[in-house]
Formats: C-alpha cells, sequence, structure tokens
C-alpha cells in the first residue's frame, strides 16, 4: 500500500509527531507513504507528464529516517497552505493548467478532477490529510470520489465538530497561559491594564480557557459581544483591587463589540476568510480613551502556536498517527480519527461539515461579567467547551 500525507491550514505543536507515527507504523507493514508537500497545494501543482522524482518540490518519499528526530520540532515538515482544489482562484492555478479551466464570470474554477489524476498517477491507495475543518472539507470530497481516506483533526482552536480534541490544542494554551502570566511583570511595574489578544475566530475556547487557567480578571470570547464601556469600569476595578494596581483582559480575534464587526482585513481565502486581528488594539484603545489609564496592547498571534509540542500533543498526535494506519489496516475508510469522552474513536470524516463547535456559553463563561464561569463540570471533556 501506499498512503500519502498532508497538513493543510495553520501550522500547529504536534503536527511532526504525527507525521512520525503515520511513517513508522505504516513500514512496520511495509507500507510506502508519500509525503505531500504545502497541503492540497501539492497536489494541485503535482504535473502528470513528469516524473515523481523530478517533483519533490511538491511530494516527498518518506522513511523511518527521513522522520526520525520530526517529533523534537513545531510545525511541520511538509510545509502547509490554505489551498482548496475545489475554489482556484486565477492567481493560484499552475500555468500548466491554465489551459485546462475557463473562469468566464466566475471568480473560481474546480480543479478536483486534476488532483484525482494526480492520485491515480501517484500510485496512492489512501490518504491521511491533517488539518482543521476547512482542510478536511476536501477530504470529504475526495472520499465521495472514490478515493480512501482516513482524516486526522488540528487546530489550536479545538473547534473541528465531532472530536474532544485537536492536535495543538494543548501546546496553544501552555504557550498563552505562560506570557499572560510573564504580561503580569510590565503591567503590575507600569500599573497598566494589560489587553492580550489570542487566535481564535469563531470558538472562544483558547481565550477562555487560557483565561480560565492563568487567573485573568477578564475574558471576551468570540461567542458573546461586549460593551467595552462596562469593561473597562469592570477592569478599572480589578486594577483598584490588585495589590500591584494592574489588570489583565484575554480577548479572542473573533470577539467583537456590541453593535460592532469582528475586525478582519485582507483578501478572503479559498474558504472564504479574510484574515483576523487588531480587536484587542482597538479595546486598548478605547479604554485608554475612558479610564485615562495607560495600556499594555500584546498580540500574542503565532507565539502560541511556535515551538516544540507539550506532552499532550505528543501524546494525542502520535496516538492519532497510530490510529489512522491502525483503521486502514482493518479496511476502513471515510472516517475521521477522535477523541470523545476521553477515548480514541472514529468518527464520519463528514462530521465536521455537519455542525459547528462552540463554547457552551450557559456553563462555561458569565456573559454580565466577561470572565470563565465553570457552572457545570461534571460530564465535561478535560478541556472545556
Amino acid at each position: 500500500m501506499r498512503i500519502g500525507i498532508l497538513t493543510g491550514g495553520g501550522d500547529v505543536p504536534g503536527l511532526n509527531p504525527c507525521i512520525k507515527a503515520v511513517v513508522n507504523r505504516a513500514a512496520t507493514n511495509g507500507w510506502d507513504v508519500l509525503g505531500i508537500r504545502r497541503g492540497w497545494a501539492g497536489l494541485l501543482n503535482y504535473q502528470i507528464d513528469i516524473p515523481e522524482a523530478e517533483q519533490r518540490e511538491w511530494v516527498e518519499p518518506l522513511s523511518r529516517l527521513d522522520v526520525r528526530t520530526l517529533d523534537r520540532y513545531g510545525g511541520t515538515h511538509l510545509h502547509t497552505s490554505r489551498t482548496n482544489p475545489q475554489k482556484v482562484r486565477k492567481d493560484g492555478l499552475p500555468d500548466f493548467l491554465a489551459s485546462n479551466y475557463t473562469f468566464g464570470d466566475n471568480k473560481t474554477v474546480d480543479c478536483t478532477d486534476h488532483v484525482l489524476r494526480a492520485i491515480e498517477k501517484l500510485k496512492i491507495d489512501a490518504l491521511i490529510p491533517i488539518g482543521g475543518d476547512d482542510t478536511l472539507s476536501f477530504a470529504v470530497r475526495l472520499f465521495k470520489e472514490g478515493i480512501r481516506v482516513i482524516s486526522i483533526p488540528k487546530t489550536m482552536d479545538n473547534d473541528v465538530y465531532g472530536t474532544d480534541y485537536c492536535i495543538g490544542f494543548s501546546t496553544a494554551i501552555t504557550r498563552s497561559v505562560e506570557f499572560i502570566n510573564a504580561l503580569r511583570t510590565p503591567a503590575g511595574s507600569h500599573e497598566r491594564i494589560a489587553i492580550v489578544e489570542l487566535f481564535g475566530r469563531n470558538s472562544g475556547e483558547t481565550a477562555l480557557i487560557a483565561a480560565y487557567l492563568s487567573d485573568a480578571d477578564r475574558a471576551l470570547i468570540s461567542e458573546v459581544p461586549f460593551d467595552v464601556e462596562r469593561l473597562t469600569g469592570m477592569l478599572l476595578e480589578d486594577r483598584k483591587n490588585n495589590p500591584s494596581n494592574y489588570a489583565v483582559a484575554v480577548i479572542s480575534e473573533g470577539a467583537s463589540m456590541i453593535g460592532g464587526q469582528i475586525v478582519e482585513y485582507g483578501q478572503e481565502d479559498a474558504y472564504g476568510h479574510k484574515k483576523l486581528g487588531g480587536i484587542g488594539s482597538a479595546v486598548g484603545e478605547a479604554i485608554k480613551k475612558i479610564s485615562g489609564v495607560d495600556v499594555v496592547n500584546q498580540q500574542l498571534a503565532y507565539l502560541m502556536r511556535a515551538g516544540a509540542p507539550d506532552s499532550l500533543d505528543r501524546m494525542v498526535a502520535t496516538s492519532y498517527g497510530n490510529l489512522a494506519i491502525q483503521e486502514l489496516e482493518r479496511g476502513h475508510s471515510g472516517l475521521m480519527v477522535a477523541l470523545q469522552n476521553g477515548v480514541y474513536t472514529t468518527v464520519s470524516a463528514d462530521m465536521p461539515t455537519q455542525s459547528v463547535k462552540r463554547v457552551a456559553v450557559r456553563e462555561l463563561y458569565d456573559v454580565q461579567e466577561y470572565r470563565p464561569h465553570m457552572t457545570h463540570l461534571l460530564g465535561k471533556p478535560m478541556f472545556l467547551y
């Protein structure tokens, strides 16, 4: 058997241990593994009439020796992209495919047929895509086209529907808590209010859990619009009640003020998303204008997912990789590996497309006080949502 493996979307710590686990388990079975580089872009850019050995920019055979030290590092050895072969813009279409597709009035073209030809040419028997709901949605399309697929969920937002846990989430929280607590030093020294902005487009789980574990004064999540004047009053009171005369608020990049819009910019990507970021600065400026107190604004951004994975992400990533191969050993396909109620399991590959995963606001968040409030912990997974 020959397996194709790829990583799509944002990088997270844990991808490399997962790749290593897949390669090592496959090698035990005498199976080959082909690394597809830069996510779905690897198959989109693969030229069928050129020998595979001449296209190492897009495909890379992986052996035990190739992955021997991968698990020691963060990021992804295979690189990544947000390519969606179903919706390719003119500026993203490889030159060699230009004559194959006509845009007309459409802004994008569907290149799935070329991806299928590439898979056939590469003699790939099964695909293991590692990604969030966007990346995995194209895996569903390929499964419907007859390709064997076992998907693996990853995202530091932990918002892939159908699993309690996604690769990268634990390390993102670990990094966030470390930096939030480190920022107490300058905030306290200068007696300021610190606003810490974390990644989190539609789900506020990273901000919620990071605030919960760092004991931040307030947390603003994507699911609940907030009143900046009320927030300012709360933070001033928090600052007053702190012997060091400072306060800390954590905010999701996808959070918004009441009556306002999320802060986004740039061109939409292949999955319809613009870049987020800047709500923390906007809130900080508003707080300073209202209160007159100086504000420390800090976007953690990529620092949240920088560096090597922590032990939990190593555990889950390695286990997900092994489980994916085990499912192929059993002849299974059209599945996503998952954790549910603390148990490794599988769900349908199209599960991430069936619904959305968001913070259980009523059970975990105080909408009046803008802070974590764990009213119902019984029955909740280890990482709350």
